[in-house]
């Protein structure tokens, strides 16, 4: 393997991707600050258990920036595949996102439409990318909706294989926003400004990840629901049995 030199291009998607992350830390971090201080007052275990899930979600998506931060140096589809179970991974980010979603009153749930097979994916990277959007997500809904905040972690197919992704009944989330975000991102401190008021950094970084698997974050409907999710082809050695 020769040595990697790091592209004008590569450099840009991971400064763009640090603005965003710095810019995301400030709301968990003055969250963390304010709850300490009421706990101070109220002394409460509740007010602890919120300031560590507020704390773990922050580097949870710190850790995943860093992850995608790496990918865009090594260069395009750097992630290798492998067949891995959609339905696993789902289950998997749903419990990951579990504590931050009461938080703030979130119900999560998870839909698969059918069974599935395999699909090919970096098991890591997919989850790593749901995560990162669904924290995003799960800030941007209290702002949205003012009642029944749901977000669903779901799974159907498409024609052109299997569609991983999250869904709630916000109209915002349209392909038009996430091409302005895209257009924004880096020179905004709101790209994503009719979804969220924060830099929306786990969208950019889910971005990232899933570039390097050879896909990409796309907007999606399900059961009329509005989302954001990856199309996922099935492994095509299941497919010649």
């Amino acid at each position: 393997m020769g040595h990697r030199t790091r592209t004008p291009a590569a450099s840009g998607v991971s400064e763009q991707l640090l603005l965003a992350v710095a810019e995301q830390m400030k709301l968990p971090f003055l969250q963390v600050a304010r709850l300490a201080e009421a706990g101070q007052l109220r002394n409460t275990t509740e007010t602890l258990q919120d300031i560590q899930t507020t704390a773990d979600a922050a580097l949870r998506l710190l850790d995943n920036y860093l992850f995608g931060a790496r990918l865009s140096l090594e260069g395009q589809y750097a992630l290798e595949l492998e067949p891995v179970s959609v339905s696993s991974v789902l289950y998997d980010t749903g419990h990951e996102l579990d504590k931050l979603a009461k938080l703030y009153g979130v119900d999560l749930e998870l839909s698969f439409a059918g069974k599935f097979g395999p699909v090919m994916a970096n098991r890591q990277g997919l989850q790593s990318a749901l995560i990162s959007l669904g924290y995003t997500l799960i800030e941007a809904l209290p702002s949205l909706q003012s009642k029944d905040l749901r977000l669903q972690l779901a799974a159907h197919r498409c024609r052109y294989g299997i569609v991983a992704g999250l869904y709630t009944d916000v109209e915002q989330l349209t392909a038009d926003a996430l091409r302005a975000g895209r257009r924004l991102h880096g020179n905004s401190r709101q790209p994503l400004a009719t979804l969220t008021h924060s830099s929306g950094a786990g969208v950019f970084v889910a971005d990232a990840i899933l570039h390097a698997m050879d896909s990409e974050l796309t907007p999606t409907r399900h059961h009329k629901l509005f989302g954001l999710g990856t199309v996922l082809k099935p492994n095509p050695q299941i497919q010649l049995i």
